[in-house]
């Protein structure tokens, strides 16, 4: 009897991690846009019939645009959604777009998240919103279209061509909806050469600058007057708004807390900012999650390129329990590796998704860690992690959503030829 109880256990633990094969024959599916010429997913979300949304930049003949593609449990397309199964579009006509964030809204209509071309050089926030079965959304914006611009072109960025695929916050579009139905989003406004501030920015239901927002509709984040610039947005259960990134050069990873009404909360950390380096080494903050003790962050050192994670009370303070307050630095691979997402389960374990870094080397990287902050040894063969590789080149995993049941929905790209939109989805019992 123990003999038996102890083989399941077993074998519970090495299926933890692995690629479920019930979803899409083998755990990865590819997603499909037609006509395009190449796809990137850069985020993912579950909606309330455990349909698969993916949000992705996609390459068409007539440039790029936001791709809203939906997938069925099983992972095969959903032809019933907008046009064979997705909808392509921009969020102004005759510019590039590029769309990096998918919520589903409490009545089922789909909120796209990503960026406006407004030059070869320029980006600004865009927002689309889609009912269920992918038409635009009259009501908001212009027939469901939006580009945020702000005063004085505050939320106008820099589209930097040069960067390769799979940087951290190369293109930072993260959004969050409050239970009033407003919309938090972030940019990067772009001064001159690497002068930097990030904008916290607050819409309305409809796509109106909500004015009662810091009395403007936004806020711009900058801390000791150094640059700045934001990559994450975390909306607390208690209404406050948690931003991440990264200020200064070389770089430190960087927190700053709202109130819900916009003004800066200073009883978090140091007057409102946090501000930390991994070990003597640079650190960006790439998601924020918050649990019922701390605030966790992931992201990655700089110089070299390690997934990071670091544990803080929900005041700004370092956990001093975890790894004695500091930064945990893991290294997976001779190239280097980085955490761009991450979530919690409803046992208080988190789930961050990521990749290895360098061409060949490059591939999905999953772990589980425990609400206290380590990794969780039960999860991926008894080290905490795994990597997938999906193809013979660059595979970077950049979002995450997880299923009612469990499964563990990773989104990104794969290179082979072309870019190719993809989702895995990983066992997690």
């Amino acid at each position: 009897m123990s003999t038996q109880s102890s083989c399941a256990r077993l074998e519970r633990i090495n299926q933890a991690g692995q690629l479920d094969p019930a979803f899409a024959g083998n755990g990865i599916a590819q997603v499909y846009f037609a006509d395009s010429l190449s796809s990137m997913t850069q985020g993912v979300a579950v909606d309330r019939q455990g349909r698969v949304l993916v949000a992705a930049k996609v390459k068409m003949p007539n440039g790029s645009c936001f791709g809203l593609a939906r997938l069925l449990a099983d992972g095969s397309a959903d032809l019933s959604f907008g046009h064979m199964g997705s909808v392509i579009g921009k969020f102004s006509s005759g510019f590039g777009s590029m769309a990096g964030n998918v919520r589903v809204l409490p009545d089922g209509r789909i909120l796209l998240a990503g960026l406006h071309y407004e030059t070869d050089h320029c980006t600004l926030p865009g927002l689309a919103l889609f009912d269920e079965q992918g038409r635009p959304a009259p009501e908001f914006g212009d027939n469901g279209h939006l580009v945020v611009r702000l005063p004085g072109d505050l939320s106008m960025g820099t589209l930097d061509d040069w960067l390769p695929p799979g940087i951290p916050g190369a293109e930072a579009c993260d959004i969050a909806v409050q239970d009033d139905g407003h919309i938090l989003l972030l940019a990067n406004h772009h001064f001159e050469c690497a002068d930097h501030a990030g904008m916290l920015i607050r819409l309305t239901a409809n796509g109106q600058l909500d004015k009662t927002f810091n009395g403007r509709g936004f806020v711009m984040v900058r801390h000791l007057l150094l640059n700045t610039w934001l990559s994450s947005l975390s909306l607390q259960e208690d209404g406050r708004i948690v931003v991440g990134g990264s200020m200064s050069f070389p770089q430190e990873g960087l927190l700053a807390r709202y109130l819900a009404d916009g003004r800066l909360d200073e009883t978090f950390a140091i007057d409102g900012f946090m501000a930390f380096t991994a070990l003597g080494h640079g650190a960006l903050v790439n998601q924020v999650i918050e649990s019922a003790e701390h605030l966790h962050c992931f992201g990655s050192s700089r110089d070299p390129l390690r997934c990071m994670t670091l544990n803080l009370h929900h005041n700004g303070r370092a956990d001093l329990r975890c790894n004695s307050g500091l930064p945990q630095l893991l290294d997976i691979g001779p190239s280097g590796c980085q955490w761009n997402a991450a979530q919690r389960l409803q046992d208080g374990r988190i789930i961050a998704v990521g990749a290895t870094i360098g061409g060949f080397e490059a591939d999905f990287v999953v772990a589980r860690y425990l609400p206290d902050g380590y990794l969780d040894h039960t999860f991926g063969d008894g080290h905490g992690w795994l990597r997938t590789r999906l193809g013979r080149s660059l595979d970077t995993a950049n979002s995450l959503a997880l299923q009612a049941d469990g499964g563990i929905l990773v989104g990104g790209f794969s290179l082979d030829g072309n870019y190719r939109a993809m989702v895995a989805r990983y066992l997690n019992d």
